[in-house]
């Protein structure tokens, strides 16, 4: 079974003083288990960047080390710099490696955000799937004013003080999936195109989905910042073509872009493969073939003879959501039969909308293959607090709730992609019929599957009706 492991992603306010970041690091590499996996500082924006992987506790030691660090060295009234920023440590996201939930990435986020707001005595305001109210999810709309501006005033955040700490500020702290910080700059010094990009291609602004976006003037250039909030949605080499076709009708061209932080290898193979069109460009890396022979990635062959062993997980949960990835993939098979077909040109325009979306319920339903053993985990880790223990009944609900939480995500994927699988199927290649009706038949075993996984783990908690809205 794989070791629980979390990325954490803490920002601090500082990118000129190395002493500062030396001084993190070593904070967060002094906790064991912990692997710094990078650091980038910008000068510019006065802000470093760290990523680092850990076990769960790990972690949030780790986290903690770096944020008492940060107060200590961080002076709020003495910072400047092009990035928005609430706090000497201004944001820590935990997110989901493997063997570990999203639900469990909160329960991080809210012991180490409890943790600061007593010790540090720094305001703490839980975002994106941590967030306790709705206009708390989005970073921007938590760091409204900024430091100045929150200074001015009396804050309802969820642990700490409702002053921000005179020198550090506030923080924000919650899970997330992987979110990818992406900038662009532009061969002009004027930062009002930067910005008018940037409204144009973020969300909030009617643009493209999962981007928040602003425009800066970096070391003379005008920069478009963003952070894309889910790759599978919209992948860099989406965001890339938009900003380049929207500033060349403004007579400016792309100089570069760079990634602050780490990025999913997928996500370079996909933008090479969309810029040589070559979709199979994740068939033909050298590397990921070596790895898989000598042991370092799973082969479907292996995950069978693992969902084949004597291991709870995976298990039926798992395999529901992988027949729906299998079902999504179908889907998307049969939109590409159809795209580009004289015979089919009529229908072209929704077959790539299909498509699209087939594409993201495949991502989505095989990231549920994993979460839903790794929710199981936390069910047997749950059941292996003694029985004496008075907090055992409700640590085994929590897992049970979390457990069936991950097979009604599938239920709603799935469902979607069996009317996807109806559709394409009434449109598309008429030679690709039979492989729609397999999607929809396939589909339709997800559901059926996570329905049963959502039954069993509802029924096993000592208070069912905890998990009643999940029931169908």
């Amino acid at each position: 079974m794989t070791a629980p492991l979390v990325e954490c992603v803490p920002n601090f306010s500082e990118g000129r003083d190395r002493a500062t970041i030396d001084a993190l690091s070593s904070a967060i590499t002094e906790v064991a288990g912990v692997q710094l996996l990078d650091v980038q500082s910008d000068a510019a924006h006065n802000r470093s960047v760290f990523t680092f992987v850990a076990p769960p506790a790990a972690a949030v030691d780790a986290a903690f080390a770096a944020m008492r660090v940060a107060t200590q060295r961080i002076d709020l009234t003495r910072h400047s710099g092009e990035h928005p920023r609430m706090g000497a440590t201004d944001v820590v996201p935990f997110v989901p490696v493997s063997g570990i939930t999203m639900d469990e990435c909160v329960a991080l986020a809210r012991t180490l955000g409890e943790r600061v707001g007593k010790e540090l005595e720094i305001p703490v305001f839980l975002y994106a799937r941590a967030a306790t109210r709705p206009e708390r999810v989005l970073l921007p709309d938590v760091r409204k004013g900024e430091f100045e501006g929150m200074r001015e005033r009396t804050l309802e955040p969820d642990f700490g003080p409702n002053r921000v700490h005179p020198t550090a500020g506030a923080t924000a702290i919650g899970a997330r999936p992987f979110l990818v910080a992406y900038n662009v700059y532009l061969d002009t010094s004027d930062v009002s195109i930067a910005k008018d990009l940037a409204k144009q291609i973020r969300t909030s602004s009617g643009g493209l989905p999962a981007v928040q976006a602003s425009g800066f003037e970096v070391e003379g250039l005008a920069q478009v910042s963003m952070n894309l909030l889910d790759i599978e949605i919209t992948p860099p080499a989406t965001v890339f073509g938009a900003i380049k076709t929207l500033a060349a009708k403004r007579g400016v061209e792309v100089k570069k872009s760079e990634i602050v932080g780490l990025i999913p290898e997928r996500a370079i193979i996909r933008a090479a493969g969309a810029l040589l069109q070559l979709p199979d460009a994740a068939d033909h890396i050298l590397e990921a073939k070596i790895r898989a022979a000598q042991g370092g990635g799973p082969t479907l062959d292996a995950w069978i003879d693992e969902l084949a062993g004597g291991a709870p997980t995976p298990g039926g949960g798992s395999a529901a959501a992988l027949a729906g990835a299998l079902a999504a993939a179908l889907v998307a098979m049969v939109a590409r039969l159809t795209i580009g077909k004289k015979a089919y040109a009529a229908v072209e325009n929704r077959a790539r909308a299909i498509l699209t979306e087939a594409e993201r319920l495949r991502a989505e339903l095989r990231r549920l293959v994993d979460e839903d053993a790794a929710a199981y985990a936390g069910v047997s880790r749950a059941y292996k607090i003694p029985k004496d223990d008075p907090a055992r009944s409700g640590a085994v609900d929590d897992a049970l709730l979390a457990a069936a939480r991950t097979p009604a995500e599938v239920v709603k994927r799935a469902r979607r992609v069996h009317q996807l699988a109806a559709e394409i199927g009434a449109i598309g290649n008429k030679n690709a019929t039979s492989d729609a009706r397999v999607a929809g038949l396939l589909a339709g075993t997800a559901i059926d599957g996570a329905l049963e996984n959502i039954k069993v783990n509802v029924a096993a908690m000592a208070d069912p009706a905890r998990g009643k809205d999940l029931l169908p």
